[in-house]
């Protein structure tokens, strides 16, 4: 019988009740030094009672200067996994895997939250110096914060910075940690030449501008049990065709590499660069990525991107283009999207309301 959208899928000794996950969204809403509030036990318990089968925090920094802006969650402290805690635990107890995204923002930290400008912020006001493969800051900024070329005594901190952000993850009660290598942040900088122009053993060839990826994700890989998994995201391509970028075939090479040590490649795309040139939005504008990953590789994929319609995201596993269907703005939208998929699919059977909402099925 071929999987659909509530096939239950595992990974290791971890299982999802079904193949819905929460893309880990940004809530720019920590009250202060990276500490999770009530909005995100609220916002996150939601689309666990909404029926979604893993459930993903945000971008959460593995260091402080790793934060988008000075409201982004951070997980470099036992303070933070306390605080994290119930927020997993109340996850998991709506039936939902708990998972964690580790992450640092590079050059594209020290901002204001968009509702904001995303705006650079300085140091008198809050700000810190950021970091990168090269001292290059995020083109159009005006007055961008200080930016600093990583040394390898830094690199090799950035990494050790992962792994000490993973056991606190899984202190907190983590099922899955998964990697952010994209949308322009640190580890997606090192692995594209358009911002990354060193000439050490972190940058030039293929083999060396992975290199932090591998090390991170393995760092990661070692900290965490064996027997709960580890995810990876990455930006497939750069959307920059006209210059030496990265793109689908280094993400599929890439992903060949992580095949010891991920159980998950979650693709999207972009990110990097404000002149980035989309070839099309829409229902499923980056699913193609996912499913030649998918088809190349021997890796499970998850596919995000214009995934809106319950039909629209159960096609993308019976159809085997991938794995998992990873939906963003449709949550913000309806925290309960799964709940409502099963109606629409006549899944009914295959959920399970909250006891406290059945006067209304």
């Amino acid at each position: 019988m071929a999987d659909d959208l509530f096939s239950s899928l595992s990974f290791r000794n971890s299982t999802a009740r079904n193949r819905v996950m929460v893309s880990p969204m940004c809530q720019y809403s920590c009250a202060e030094d990276g500490l999770a509030t009530d909005w995100h036990r609220v916002h996150l318990g939601s689309r666990a009672t909404g029926g979604a089968g893993i459930v993903m925090t945000e971008a959460t920094a593995v260091e402080p200067r790793g934060r988008i802006s000075p409201n982004d969650l951070g997980i470099w402290s036992d303070e933070h996994a306390a605080a994290l805690e119930p927020v997993a635990g109340f996850i998991r107890e709506r039936g939902a895997v708990p998972a964690i995204q580790l992450a640092h923002a590079g050059r594209k930290a020290s901002k204001s939250r968009p509702w904001e400008g995303s705006t650079p912020v300085q140091s008198d006001d809050g700000g810190w110096e950021t970091i990168a493969p090269s001292a290059t800051p995020w083109p159009y900024d005006t007055n961008p914060p200080q930016i600093r070329e990583l040394t390898t005594d830094d690199i090799d901190t950035v990494v050790d910075a992962f792994g000490t952000a993973a056991q606190h993850s899984l202190n907190a009660g983590f099922e899955i940690a998964e990697v952010h290598a994209a949308h322009g942040y640190l580890l997606h900088e090192f692995l594209s030449p358009v911002t990354n122009h060193r000439d050490d053993e972190y940058g030039g060839s293929f083999e060396n501008r992975t290199r932090l990826v591998r090390e991170v994700t393995e760092t990661v890989r070692q900290i965490w049990p064996d027997d709960k998994p580890v995810f990876v995201r990455i930006s497939a391509t750069d959307w920059l065709p006209d210059r030496d970028s990265w793109t689908v075939a280094d993400s599929v090479r890439l992903a060949d590499r992580l095949a010891d040590v991920a159980d998950l490649i979650d693709v999207s795309a972009g990110g990097l660069h404000p002149d980035q040139q989309i070839p099309t939005t829409g229902p499923n504008y980056q699913v193609p990525y996912a499913e030649e990953i998918r088809e190349q590789t021997d890796l499970p994929v998850g596919a995000v991107g214009g995934i809106t319609e319950p039909a629209q995201a159960d096609a993308l596993i019976r159809n085997e283009r991938a794995d998992l269907a990873v939906i963003g703005r449709e949550h913000l939208r309806d925290p309960y999207f799964t709940l409502h998929a099963a109606e629409e699919l006549d899944a009914e059977d295959r959920v399970e309301w909250p006891q406290q909402y059945r006067r209304a099925v």
